[in-house]
């Protein structure tokens, strides 16, 4: 037997077809022993899950962001630019905004005006249900844009780069198993599966990393790194892809990159993401057991410390893979080719793992395509059922609610494979991916942010800005696909008076649309009618907020969450 083959053998292929039936055997029962102690069948429990531990918390927030565009996306990024896009992944400070911040205004809004299971629930009490309502479509729609579409693409690509499948059937394929998963499992299935593949996932992609720069350095793993950061300073006309700030206008990255905007740019996209999101915010909504709201607001949070300390990983489990990938490559004596660099990680898998670990290390990666996928079907169900049918078709039972879910969600998933041929002329997977959040994230931004802030915001006024926001977000995409996002030379009356609009970089697009959301929030203040004292006092900083929140914590939750913001810190102090 050749251990070292670098393409799969028949052990792995055995170990893949047992562990696959292994993991699905545990995630049935774990879902079974569920459904015995909840005595039968309910909507909340499929959707959301209840009192789960922090650890368990922590690693399905981490299982629910990794998807497929970080197999194919990130360390395809990786291997084209380098460290460039590792502000979006560096963002394990950011999942401790929800648990500090965010977590506790939950809670105390569950006290106050009842069970809050989703983030429009948040924004009908805070402003309008109109503006719930709005929400909810815009979070749907951005599944369709960014989540589904994107992960069935990617998934497509992936397992035709490391198993050899043709990418419709890897794509299609993917979307059955994890509509069959999500269908019986619920939001059980994808917590145990979550618990499952993620030490999976780390370690084989870990193996990876350590083993590719042993692979580059000839066997010693010091060298290897050297000699990729010596290649990455060779790329990109001389100015290096080892760093993640492009101040240069004469670099060939700072366009995508420019200076310090691209910092900000990424923390208003990973503020929305990460606290306000309904895909990641579901993992801490149903951390309750009947428990005293100080035990299940410090679980959740640390839950989320948990997930700070897993975010801090994807660079080292996906991007910096890429690299390593490009720079064997460009070596003729190593063996390695690359012929597309959306399929470096599934290469790297291929040529660096020995036999029989390939086959394991893969089972991690297939339950970490079907977690994250698992998680944007259940939070699609959930959306549409808990903001749109159950309101309009009260007192139904709840076999009919989860099966008005199910069909949301097929819904869903039809829409976004329709769109994957327009994706795919919007430039690279990642940079696609990005560049659509950052047109829906100033207005959720904008409305979250205001409405805890500022007690002086109106219901109208948060109407407002979330509905113009997202229509101007909408209109710039609409250009996107017209103007090859601003690359191509437009002519005509309408294109040359609005090139402000089309042609502004994506990320100062971003901040100066954030920043007019906000001023037009203030300004229809002025002109509509104040806020009841009940949105106020359930949503704003109040002394029952500031007591939650004392009652909830102690040193070693200030210690754990300064370690995330330190390692974060020391990741940009070497990549500056």
């Amino acid at each position: 037997m050749n251990w070292n083959s670098h393409e799969f053998i028949w052990l792995d292929w055995v170990i893949i077809a047992v562990g696959i039936v292994a993991v699905a055997w545990a995630v049935w029962r774990s879902v079974q022993k569920d459904k015995r102690l909840q005595q039968g069948a309910n909507s909340e429990d499929y959707l959301f899950g209840k009192g789960e531990p922090w650890y368990i918390i922590g690693a399905a927030i981490f299982a629910a962001n990794i998807g497929s565009e970080h197999l194919v996306g990130l360390a395809g990024t990786g291997a084209k630019a380098g460290v460039g896009m590792a502000h979006w992944e560096m963002q394990g400070w950011m999942i401790l905004i929800l648990g500090w911040l965010f977590v506790p205004f939950y809670q105390l809004m569950n006290n106050k005006l009842g069970k809050i299971i989703t983030m429009p629930d948040f924004l009908k009490n805070r402003y309008t249900p109109r503006t719930g309502s709005w929400l909810s479509i815009i979070t749907l729609i951005a599944y369709v844009l960014t989540k589904v579409s994107v992960t069935a693409f990617t998934g497509g690509i992936f397992m035709e780069s490391l198993l050899g499948l043709p990418f419709w059937y890897g794509a299609i394929g993917l979307i059955v198993i994890t509509g069959i998963f999500t269908i019986l499992g619920g939001m059980k299935g994808v917590m145990t599966l979550s618990a499952i593949q993620t030490p999976i996932l780390i370690i084989g992609s870990f193996l990876v990393l350590f083993l590719g720069l042993a692979a580059l350095g000839g066997g010693s793993i010091p060298d290897g790194w050297a000699a990729m950061i010596d290649y990455s300073k060779t790329l990109n006309n001389g100015y290096g892809t080892n760093h993640m700030f492009h101040f240069e206008t004469g670099d060939p990255f700072y366009d995508e990159y420019p200076g310090l905007w691209v910092f900000i740019g990424a923390s208003i996209i990973g503020f929305w993401y990460w606290c306000t999101d309904q895909h990641i915010v579901q993992r801490v909504l149903g951390q309750t057991k009947g428990e005293p709201n100080d035990v299940v607001m410090k679980r959740a949070r640390r839950g989320t410390i948990a997930a700070g300390y897993f975010k801090i990983l994807p660079v080292f489990m996906f991007l910096i893979p890429g690299m390593i990938a490009a720079a064997l490559a460009a070596r003729p004596d190593s063996g390695f080719t690359l012929t597309d660099p959306d399929t470096a990680f599934g290469s790297m898998v291929k040529f660096v793992l020995p036999a029989g670990v390939k086959g394991i290390v893969t089972i991690g990666f297939i339950s970490a395509l079907v977690a994250s996928l698992a998680a944007f079907f259940n939070s699609c169900a959930t959306l549409f059922t808990e903001d749109f049918y159950k309101p309009m078709f009260k007192d139904k039972s709840e076999a009919r609610y989860v099966l008005v879910g199910r069909i949301a969600t097929v819904v869903v998933v039809i829409l976004g494979i329709v769109w994957i041929p327009i994706m795919m002329s919007l430039g690279s997977l990642y940079s696609y991916l990005q560049g659509i959040q950052s047109l829906l994230a100033p207005a959720m931004v904008a409305v979250f942010v205001m409405g805890i802030f500022s007690k002086r915001i109106t219901p109208k006024a948060g109407e407002a800005g979330l509905i113009i926001g997202f229509l101007i977000g909408m209109a710039r995409l609409l250009t996107n696909i017209f103007t090859n996002t601003g690359k191509d030379t437009m002519t005509g009356w309408y294109w040359e008076s609005t090139t402000w609009f089309w042609h502004t970089n994506w990320l100062i697009f971003e901040i100066w649309l954030l920043v007019f959301i906000m001023l037009l929030m203030v300004v229809v203040s002025f002109f509509t009618p104040k806020p009841t004292a009940q949105q106020i006092d359930a949503i704003t900083f109040t002394s029952d907020y500031k007591k939650l929140i004392k009652q909830s914590w102690n040193k070693w939750d200030v210690i754990a969450s300064l370690g995330v913001v330190t390692l974060c810190g020391l990741f940009y102090w070497y990549f500056w």
